[in-house]
């Protein structure tokens, strides 16, 4: 494991998507070398990521987008990585093959632990939140708190993407009074 290779004592984990699911994966398989936590918009479970057909115009791919994106700018951004195929159907497809991906959706969307395992993370946890995504809603929060009991929940008002759609207030976060533990923490560390 990184930390390990790197020779790090303890570390302050943040993660956002996939990345929090990795960062809480590694808190809870090795909680020894965690000194917090901070998920950022996904949760602790398994979930189903969904297949979609072939599109051949870039609004058919908003429109997909809209399920998952609220916000106009972001959906934008995620499709300036369509380009057209070559072949005679001129179906748009992603860089990064469907293929590559469709292959790996149950993986992506999998969570490696069940509440049934008993594992837990007791170090400060503050979980940030978009409060108009879809991936850490109210209904999460029973897992969070089977898996990380002092497990805090920071919202910003924002999708998904809140990092990038509201930076300052992601920022700010840093103030919110549940995050004052991992602060000092990570002030210690320094």
């Amino acid at each position: 494991m990184f930390i390990q290779q790197q020779k790090l004592k303890k570390c302050v984990l943040i993660g956002h998507s996939m990345g929090a699911k990795a960062a809480m994966t590694v808190a809870l398989q090795s909680p020894e070398s965690v000194s917090a936590l901070i998920p950022v918009d996904n949760a602790p479970l398994n979930a189903t990521l969904k297949k979609r057909e072939k599109v051949k115009k870039q609004s058919d791919a908003n429109k997909i987008l809209e399920d998952y994106e609220e916000s106009l700018p972001i959906r934008q951004f995620l499709l300036t990585n369509l380009v057209r195929s070559d072949d005679e159907h001129k179906t748009l497809k992603f860089r990064v093959p469907l293929s590559v991906i469709g292959d790996s959706l149950d993986n992506m969307a999998d969570f490696p632990f069940s509440e049934s395992d008993g594992v837990q993370y007791d170090g400060p946890t503050l979980f940030g939140r978009g409060t108009k995504s879809k991936y850490a809603t109210d209904a999460t929060i029973p897992a969070i708190k089977r898996f990380f009991p002092n497990a805090q929940i920071a919202d910003v008002e924002a999708g998904h993407w809140l990092i990038s759609e509201k930076p300052e207030d992601f920022r700010q976060v840093n103030h919110h009074p549940n995050f004052r533990s991992i602060n000092s923490i990570a002030n210690n560390m320094i």
